[in-house]
Protein backbone atom coordinates (compact mmCIF):
# COMPACT_ATOMS: atom_id res chain seq x y z
CA UNK A 1 0.00 0.00 0.00
CA UNK A 2 0.92 3.48 -0.52
CA UNK A 3 1.49 5.58 2.67
CA UNK A 4 1.75 4.28 6.20
CA UNK A 5 -0.43 1.75 7.77
CA UNK A 6 -1.01 3.80 10.77
CA UNK A 7 -0.84 7.54 10.98
CA UNK A 8 -1.47 9.12 14.81
CA UNK A 9 -2.35 12.86 14.17
CA UNK A 10 -2.28 15.57 16.67
CA UNK A 11 -3.33 12.98 19.22
CA UNK A 12 -4.53 15.10 22.88
CA UNK A 13 -5.63 12.67 25.95
CA UNK A 14 -6.38 14.28 29.24
CA UNK A 15 -7.64 12.00 32.41
CA UNK A 16 -9.76 14.10 33.81
CA UNK A 17 -10.19 14.79 37.56
CA UNK A 18 -12.40 16.15 39.96
CA UNK A 19 -10.94 19.29 40.32
CA UNK A 20 -8.19 19.63 37.60
CA UNK A 21 -7.50 17.72 34.36
CA UNK A 22 -3.80 15.65 33.70
CA UNK A 23 -2.40 16.06 30.00
CA UNK A 24 -1.00 12.18 29.52
CA UNK A 25 -0.72 12.76 25.61
CA UNK A 26 -0.02 16.17 24.43
CA UNK A 27 -0.20 16.61 20.44
CA UNK A 28 1.68 13.70 19.67
CA UNK A 29 1.87 12.70 15.62
CA UNK A 30 3.59 9.63 14.13
CA UNK A 31 3.27 6.96 11.24
CA UNK A 32 4.11 3.69 10.97
CA UNK A 33 4.72 1.98 7.80
CA UNK A 34 3.15 -1.36 6.54
CA UNK A 35 5.44 -3.68 7.96
CA UNK A 36 7.66 -1.60 10.09
CA UNK A 37 8.83 -1.82 13.89
CA UNK A 38 8.29 1.66 15.35
CA UNK A 39 9.16 1.96 18.73
CA UNK A 40 8.07 4.37 21.45
CA UNK A 41 10.40 4.78 24.39
CA UNK A 42 10.82 7.23 27.73
CA UNK A 43 10.06 7.00 31.25
CA UNK A 44 7.85 5.38 33.54
CA UNK A 45 4.31 7.72 33.07
CA UNK A 46 5.00 9.59 30.27
CA UNK A 47 2.13 8.10 28.01
CA UNK A 48 2.91 5.23 26.28
CA UNK A 49 0.31 2.89 27.15
CA UNK A 50 -1.81 5.60 27.36
CA UNK A 51 -1.45 6.14 23.47
CA UNK A 52 -1.50 2.23 23.35
CA UNK A 53 -4.82 1.96 24.62
CA UNK A 54 -6.09 4.70 22.26
CA UNK A 55 -4.86 2.88 19.26
CA UNK A 56 -6.95 0.05 20.15
CA UNK A 57 -10.09 1.93 21.74
CA UNK A 58 -9.41 0.36 25.16
CA UNK A 59 -9.26 3.94 27.26
CA UNK A 60 -12.14 4.42 29.56
CA UNK A 61 -12.86 7.29 32.21
CA UNK A 62 -10.99 9.10 33.36
CA UNK A 63 -9.53 9.05 29.75
CA UNK A 64 -10.44 11.25 27.65
CA UNK A 65 -9.58 12.04 23.93
CA UNK A 66 -9.57 16.06 22.87
CA UNK A 67 -10.92 17.19 19.64
CA UNK A 68 -9.04 17.68 17.03
CA UNK A 69 -7.14 14.17 17.54
CA UNK A 70 -6.93 11.15 14.65
CA UNK A 71 -6.32 7.97 14.66
CA UNK A 72 -6.06 6.67 10.85
CA UNK A 73 -5.49 2.83 9.94
CA UNK A 74 -5.12 2.73 6.29
CA UNK A 75 -7.04 5.94 5.99
CA UNK A 76 -10.12 5.20 8.66
CA UNK A 77 -10.65 6.86 11.38
CA UNK A 78 -10.41 4.62 14.57
CA UNK A 79 -12.09 7.27 17.10
CA UNK A 80 -15.54 7.43 14.51
CA UNK A 81 -15.81 3.32 14.42
CA UNK A 82 -19.21 2.64 16.59
CA UNK A 83 -19.25 -0.38 19.02
CA UNK A 84 -20.32 -2.81 16.23
CA UNK A 85 -17.07 -1.65 13.91
CA UNK A 86 -14.47 -2.01 16.97
CA UNK A 87 -15.78 -5.60 17.43
CA UNK A 88 -14.40 -6.62 14.06
CA UNK A 89 -11.57 -4.14 14.46
CA UNK A 90 -9.84 -5.44 17.86
CA UNK A 91 -8.34 -8.97 16.77
CA UNK A 92 -8.94 -8.53 12.93
CA UNK A 93 -7.10 -5.19 12.55
CA UNK A 94 -4.73 -4.57 15.98
CA UNK A 95 -4.22 -6.87 18.32
CA UNK A 96 -2.59 -5.49 21.33
CA UNK A 97 -0.14 -7.73 23.61
CA UNK A 98 0.12 -5.87 27.02
CA UNK A 99 1.92 -5.45 29.98
CA UNK A 100 2.94 -8.78 32.16
CA UNK A 101 1.36 -10.70 29.25
CA UNK A 102 2.33 -13.54 30.38
CA UNK A 103 0.15 -13.06 33.32
CA UNK A 104 -2.95 -12.13 30.90
CA UNK A 105 -4.02 -16.06 30.30
CA UNK A 106 -6.69 -17.47 31.96
CA UNK A 107 -5.41 -19.55 34.40
CA UNK A 108 -8.69 -21.58 34.91
CA UNK A 109 -8.56 -22.22 30.95
CA UNK A 110 -7.16 -24.87 29.13
CA UNK A 111 -5.11 -23.00 26.47
CA UNK A 112 -6.89 -24.63 23.84
CA UNK A 113 -10.16 -22.70 25.17
CA UNK A 114 -8.59 -19.42 24.91
CA UNK A 115 -8.19 -19.72 21.35
CA UNK A 116 -11.60 -21.00 20.68
CA UNK A 117 -13.24 -17.92 22.61
CA UNK A 118 -11.28 -15.55 20.21
CA UNK A 119 -11.67 -17.66 17.39
CA UNK A 120 -15.57 -18.31 17.49
CA UNK A 121 -16.50 -14.85 18.64
CA UNK A 122 -14.51 -13.10 15.63
CA UNK A 123 -14.72 -15.70 13.17
CA UNK A 124 -17.49 -18.14 13.82
CA UNK A 125 -14.65 -21.17 13.96
CA UNK A 126 -16.08 -24.40 15.23
CA UNK A 127 -13.83 -26.34 18.05
CA UNK A 128 -12.48 -28.44 15.33
CA UNK A 129 -11.50 -25.30 13.20
CA UNK A 130 -9.80 -23.28 15.82
CA UNK A 131 -8.29 -26.66 17.40
CA UNK A 132 -6.44 -26.64 14.30
CA UNK A 133 -5.46 -22.84 14.39
CA UNK A 134 -4.41 -23.33 17.61
CA UNK A 135 -2.16 -26.07 16.01
CA UNK A 136 -0.79 -24.05 13.64
CA UNK A 137 0.00 -21.08 16.09
CA UNK A 138 1.32 -22.47 18.48
CA UNK A 139 3.91 -24.14 16.14
CA UNK A 140 4.73 -21.11 14.65
CA UNK A 141 6.01 -19.84 18.11
CA UNK A 142 7.78 -23.15 18.73
CA UNK A 143 5.39 -25.05 21.42
CA UNK A 144 3.94 -27.97 20.41
CA UNK A 145 0.44 -28.48 19.79
CA UNK A 146 0.33 -31.40 22.04
CA UNK A 147 0.57 -28.84 25.02
CA UNK A 148 -2.52 -27.19 24.08
CA UNK A 149 -4.96 -28.65 26.85
CA UNK A 150 -2.08 -27.89 29.32
CA UNK A 151 -2.99 -25.12 32.01
CA UNK A 152 -1.47 -21.57 31.75
CA UNK A 153 0.73 -22.51 35.35
CA UNK A 154 1.90 -25.70 33.83
CA UNK A 155 4.08 -23.20 31.55
CA UNK A 156 7.28 -21.15 32.18
CA UNK A 157 6.97 -17.42 31.85
CA UNK A 158 8.44 -17.43 28.01
CA UNK A 159 6.35 -19.91 26.84
CA UNK A 160 3.45 -17.85 28.29
CA UNK A 161 4.41 -14.94 26.74
CA UNK A 162 4.63 -17.31 23.32
CA UNK A 163 1.59 -17.75 23.70
CA UNK A 164 -0.25 -14.38 23.94
CA UNK A 165 1.62 -13.47 21.45
CA UNK A 166 0.13 -16.46 19.02
CA UNK A 167 -3.18 -16.03 20.35
CA UNK A 168 -2.87 -12.03 19.00
CA UNK A 169 -1.78 -13.32 15.77
CA UNK A 170 -4.75 -15.69 15.45
CA UNK A 171 -6.62 -13.71 13.53
CA UNK A 172 -3.76 -12.25 11.16
CA UNK A 173 -4.16 -8.89 12.17
CA UNK A 174 -2.53 -5.83 10.08
CA UNK A 175 -0.97 -4.49 13.35
CA UNK A 176 0.36 -5.67 16.77
CA UNK A 177 0.68 -3.37 19.38
CA UNK A 178 2.92 -4.47 21.98
CA UNK A 179 3.29 -2.65 25.55
CA UNK A 180 6.30 -3.91 27.28
CA UNK A 181 5.86 -7.50 25.78
CA UNK A 182 9.31 -8.76 27.80
CA UNK A 183 8.57 -7.20 30.95
CA UNK A 184 10.15 -9.69 34.14
CA UNK A 185 11.64 -11.86 31.81
CA UNK A 186 15.49 -13.27 31.63
CA UNK A 187 17.36 -11.34 28.92
CA UNK A 188 18.37 -14.77 27.01
CA UNK A 189 14.06 -15.19 26.89
CA UNK A 190 14.13 -11.84 25.92
CA UNK A 191 16.38 -12.27 22.95
CA UNK A 192 14.45 -15.61 21.96
CA UNK A 193 11.12 -13.93 21.83
CA UNK A 194 11.83 -10.79 19.84
CA UNK A 195 13.84 -12.94 16.88
CA UNK A 196 10.48 -14.66 17.23
CA UNK A 197 8.52 -11.58 16.62
CA UNK A 198 10.48 -10.31 13.70
CA UNK A 199 10.73 -13.86 12.08
CA UNK A 200 6.62 -13.93 12.10
CA UNK A 201 6.53 -10.06 11.26
CA UNK A 202 8.58 -10.84 8.32
CA UNK A 203 6.30 -14.28 7.47
CA UNK A 204 3.08 -12.45 7.92
CA UNK A 205 3.81 -8.75 6.94
CA UNK A 206 1.77 -6.95 9.77
CA UNK A 207 3.37 -3.51 11.40
CA UNK A 208 4.88 -3.48 15.62
CA UNK A 209 4.04 -0.64 17.59
CA UNK A 210 6.81 -1.63 20.55
CA UNK A 211 6.56 0.22 23.68
CA UNK A 212 9.08 -0.17 26.12
CA UNK A 213 11.47 2.18 28.51
CA UNK A 214 14.23 -0.09 27.58
CA UNK A 215 15.77 2.36 24.65
CA UNK A 216 18.69 0.01 24.65
CA UNK A 217 16.69 -3.01 23.83
CA UNK A 218 14.40 -1.24 21.13
CA UNK A 219 17.65 0.00 18.97
CA UNK A 220 18.06 -3.76 18.08
CA UNK A 221 14.62 -4.69 16.83
CA UNK A 222 12.83 -1.14 15.99
CA UNK A 223 13.01 0.26 12.35
CA UNK A 224 12.42 3.58 13.84
CA UNK A 225 12.09 5.08 17.32
CA UNK A 226 10.03 7.91 19.39
CA UNK A 227 11.11 9.29 22.59
CA UNK A 228 8.45 10.69 24.72
CA UNK A 229 8.90 13.28 27.64
CA UNK A 230 5.94 14.16 29.81
CA UNK A 231 3.65 13.78 27.31
CA UNK A 232 5.32 15.06 24.37
CA UNK A 233 6.88 13.36 21.32
CA UNK A 234 10.43 15.04 21.50
CA UNK A 235 12.27 13.23 19.02
CA UNK A 236 11.67 10.82 16.46
CA UNK A 237 13.71 9.28 13.90
CA UNK A 238 16.07 5.78 12.06
CA UNK A 239 16.83 3.39 15.28
CA UNK A 240 20.53 3.96 14.08
CA UNK A 241 20.41 7.80 14.42
CA UNK A 242 18.35 7.53 17.71
CA UNK A 243 21.25 5.35 19.10
CA UNK A 244 24.88 7.12 17.33
CA UNK A 245 23.22 10.76 16.97
CA UNK A 246 20.59 11.56 19.53
CA UNK A 247 18.99 15.33 19.10
CA UNK A 248 17.26 16.15 21.61
CA UNK A 249 18.90 16.64 25.25
CA UNK A 250 16.25 14.05 27.16
CA UNK A 251 17.66 11.12 24.19
CA UNK A 252 20.90 12.42 25.37
CA UNK A 253 20.49 11.84 28.77
CA UNK A 254 18.69 8.56 28.45
CA UNK A 255 21.81 6.99 27.06
CA UNK A 256 23.69 8.70 29.44
CA UNK A 257 21.73 6.70 32.26
CA UNK A 258 22.84 3.42 30.94
CA UNK A 259 25.67 2.49 33.47
CA UNK A 260 29.23 1.53 31.67
CA UNK A 261 30.31 -2.00 31.78
CA UNK A 262 33.75 -1.22 33.06
CA UNK A 263 34.11 0.21 36.13
CA UNK A 264 36.91 2.92 37.16
CA UNK A 265 39.41 0.98 38.66
CA UNK A 266 39.29 3.89 41.60
CA UNK A 267 35.85 1.67 42.20
CA UNK A 268 37.10 -1.67 41.70
CA UNK A 269 39.55 -1.25 44.37
CA UNK A 270 36.99 0.05 46.81
CA UNK A 271 35.07 -3.04 46.14
CA UNK A 272 37.64 -5.74 46.29
CA UNK A 273 38.61 -3.98 49.68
Amino acid sequence: MNGPLLSVQNLTIDYIGEKTDFRAVDNVSFDVGPGEIFGLAGESGCGKSTIAFAISRLHKPPALIRTGSRILLEGRDVLDLDQRALRDFRWREVAMVFQSAMNSLNPVLRIEAQFYDLLRTHQGMTREQARERTAEMLRLVDISPDRMRDYPHQFSGGMRQRIVIAICLAMRPKMVVMDEPTTALDVVVQREILQRINELRRQFGFSVLFITHDLGLMTQVCDRIGIMLSGKLVEQNAAEAIYRTPQHEYTKRLWASFPSLHGSSSIMSEAAS
